[in-house]
C-alpha cells in the first residue's frame, strides 16, 4: 500500500520547484492532487510533466484573494470528493532592500501572498478536511522564520508570522484531528534563491551563492526533492502525532 493511497491533496505554488517536486512525490504515493498557482500556462506544463492522468487537476488562483481561495478548495471537492491534505506552499521573496527603503506596496504584497495566503487556505480547507475525519495542513515557512536576514525584511516577517499562524491553528484544529506544521527550508536550489542572489548582488550573484553555502554545515544548497520528502512525511499517516512544530530542512543552517 502506498503512503498516500486514497488521500486528496491541494498544493499551492504548485508550478514552482518545491511545489512540483512535492506533487510528483504525492502522486507516486497514490494521492490525487489539485495543483494551484497563479499562471495557468505553467500549471498546464506542470500537470503534463507529471503525466498522472485524471489524478491531477489544476486551478489558477491568487492565494491572497478570498474568493479565489474558496474557489480552489471547492474545485478540489468537486473534482475529487474532498480534501485530506493542504500544502500551503505558495510564496514570494519580494524585493531585496533595507527596511527603511521598502515601500508599503512591496511590503504589503509579501504579507498578502505569504501570510494571508496560508490563513485563507486554512480557513477554507480545514472544514473540508474535518469532514473527511481529519488530515494534515503543511505550511512552507523558511529558515527566515527562525532567524533574521538583512535585506529581506518583508520576507522574514512573513515567514515568522506563518509559524505563529501554524501554532495557533494546531491548537484550534487538534480537536477535529487536523495536524498543522511548518516546513522551514534553508537555501534550496530553485528560482527563489536565484532571485535573492541576483537582487543582493546583480554584478556577482555567484558570490552570494557561495556565501550562503559557507553558512550551511553541509556546504551545499538543498534540493526541491529534499523538501518534498518532508512534505510527504507530514502528509502521510507516519506523522499522526506531529502537530504544532517546525520541521527544518536546512543542511544545518540554523545549528550555527
Amino acid at each position: 500500500m502506498a503512503r498516500l493511497d486514497e488521500k486528496i491533496a491541494i498544493i499551492t505554488g504548485a508550478a514552482g520547484g518545491i511545489g512540483a517536486a512535492t506533487a510528483e512525490k504525492f502522486l507516486q504515493e497514490g494521492a490525487k492532487v489539485m495543483l494551484v498557482d497563479l499562471d495557468q500556462d505553467k500549471l498546464d506544463e506542470t500537470a503534463a510533466s507529471l503525466d498522472a492522468g485524471d489524478r491531477v487537476a489544476t486551478f489558477a488562483a491568487d492565494v491572497s484573494d478570498p474568493e479565489q481561495v474558496a474557489g480552489y478548495v471547492d474545485a478540489c471537492v468537486e473534482q475529487f470528493g474532498g480534501v485530506d491534505v493542504l500544502f500551503a506552499n505558495a510564496g514570494t521573496e519580494g524585493k531585496f532592500a533595507p527596511l527603511t527603503q521598502v515601500d508599503f506596496e512591496a511590503f504589503d504584497r509579501v504579507q498578502k501572498v505569504n501570510v494571508y495566503g496560508c490563513w485563507l487556505g486554512i480557513k477554507h480547507a480545514a472544514p473540508k478536511i474535518a469532514e473527511r475525519g481529519g488530515g494534515s495542513i503543511i505550511i512552507t515557512s523558511s529558515v527566515a522564520g527562525i532567524v533574521g536576514s538583512a535585506g529581506l525584511g518583508p520576507y522574514v516577517t512573513s515567514k515568522h508570522a506563518v509559524v505563529g499562524l501554524m501554532k495557533t491553528a494546531a491548537q484550534e484544529l487538534a480537536g477535529v484531528n487536523i495536524r498543522v506544521n511548518t516546513i522551514n527550508p534553508g537555501p534550496i536550489a530553485n528560482r527563489m534563491m536565484e532571485s535573492i542572489e541576483q537582487q543582493a548582488s546583480p554584478e556577482a550573484p555567484e558570490a552570494v551563492h557561495e556565501g550562503f553555502e559557507q553558512q550551511v554545515p553541509m556546504k551545499r544548497y538543498g534540493r526541491n526533492e529534499e523538501v518534498a520528502n518532508m512534505a510527504l512525511f507530514l502528509a502521510s499517516d507516519e506523522s499522526t502525532y506531529s502537530t504544532g512544530s517546525q520541521f527544518v530542512v536546512d543542511g544545518g543552517f540554523t545549528s550555527m
